[in-house]
């Protein structure tokens, strides 16, 4: 497989950085009249569904029975791991606070990779982090915290569910383990492929957790708001089909250090949307933390690390570290 050139890599990350900074409120907007693993197994069957049958169409859609088994996995930990508890976390949890929960994520993956190259017998997979990296870590997680700060004083966090709190903290970690299975699973699926059968088999998952929690049972249709209903299409237009295609992309051609900063990088991108699109205030508190989070974002893409990789190596992705941009 050839290397992506740096306006693809670009491109990609700027699709999820402005992507996913969008879905906080999409989520929490969605679930405001729609149970929530219930709305997030039918934005994934519907995106997966079309990726799915877009290959068939074009290409041929091609997975041996090893692909839809690992890819099942891999959406169980991203759909419903993930992306299910923080929308279930979103019906009683502010997005400020969840915000800063989700930060968690990158250090948790940063964490895994270099586990991952401890664990491997000759070093040949994962990722060794550098001082760099865990300054971009602290950098990144800092800026964050003051750019939230005021929603979290605000609320409270002991007002707050524990279980969803807990909620969020698994969804960081789960997603963190689908990206290291994704990253390093072994004769992987084409990227796309992947991405299909993630969605439609992370749909399944999802199904299941509304049965077991009883959410079909209390599910009314009729008090769906059609701004529910809108925020719902969005996400499975934008988060699911491309944004979520671009990040399993994004997976086999850059390092899992470098695509989880999305997760510093989303809520500035959520507060500026805030002041283009619903006319909120800026303030010198978020300049002063979206300065911090991109010199955090800039060290994790500048790091230097002993980097290898599942399969026989590639050309290094240093198109992206050029670029400025990062995870």
């Amino acid at each position: 497989m050839s290397a992506p050139s740096r306006t693809a890599l670009i491109a990609a990350f700027a699709a999820i950085y402005l992507i996913w900074g969008s879905t906080y409120l999409g989520i929490r907007i969605a679930v405001e009249s729609m149970p929530a693993f219930l709305m997030a197994s039918s934005r994934f069957i519907i995106a997966g569904g079309i990726v799915a049958a877009f290959i068939a169409l074009t290409r041929g859609f091609r997975a041996t029975p090893k692909q839809w088994r690992d890819n099942a996995i891999i959406g169980g930990f991203l759909c419903l791991g993930g992306n299910g508890l923080v929308s279930w976390a979103e019906e009683k949890v502010p997005s400020g606070i969840a915000t800063l929960i989700i930060s968690a994520g990158p250090v948790f993956i940063v964490l895994m990779d270099w586990a991952v190259h401890t664990w491997s017998k000759d070093g040949s997979r994962g990722t060794r982090p550098n001082a760099l990296t865990f300054a971009g870590l602290a950098l990144g997680f800092i800026g964050l915290a003051i750019l939230v700060a005021p929603d979290v004083m605000a609320t409270g966090v002991g007002s707050l569910d524990p279980w969803r709190l807990l909620g969020l903290l698994g969804a960081t970690f789960f997603w963190g383990v689908g990206m290291m299975i994704m990253r390093y699973t072994r004769d992987p699926a084409e990227p796309f492929t992947a991405s299909g059968i993630q969605m439609i088999c992370g749909s399944g998952w999802l199904l299941l957790a509304s049965f077991a929690t009883g959410e079909l049972g209390r599910f009314d249709p009729a008090l769906i708001t059609s701004r529910s209903v809108l925020a719902w299409a969005y996400l499975v237009v934008f988060g699911s089909l491309i944004g979520f295609s671009t990040f399993t992309w994004l997976m086999k051609h850059s390092t899992p250090a470098r695509v989880s900063t999305y997760a510093y990088v989303n809520p500035v991108v959520a507060v500026f949307l805030g002041w283009l699109v619903l006319h909120e205030p800026l303030s010198p508190r978020l300049f002063l933390a979206a300065t911090i989070i991109i010199a955090g974002v800039a060290l994790i893409t500048i790091a230097k690390t002993k980097k290898t990789l599942a399969n026989p190596p590639r050309p290094a992705v240093a198109a992206l570290a050029a670029s400025g941009k990062a995870e």
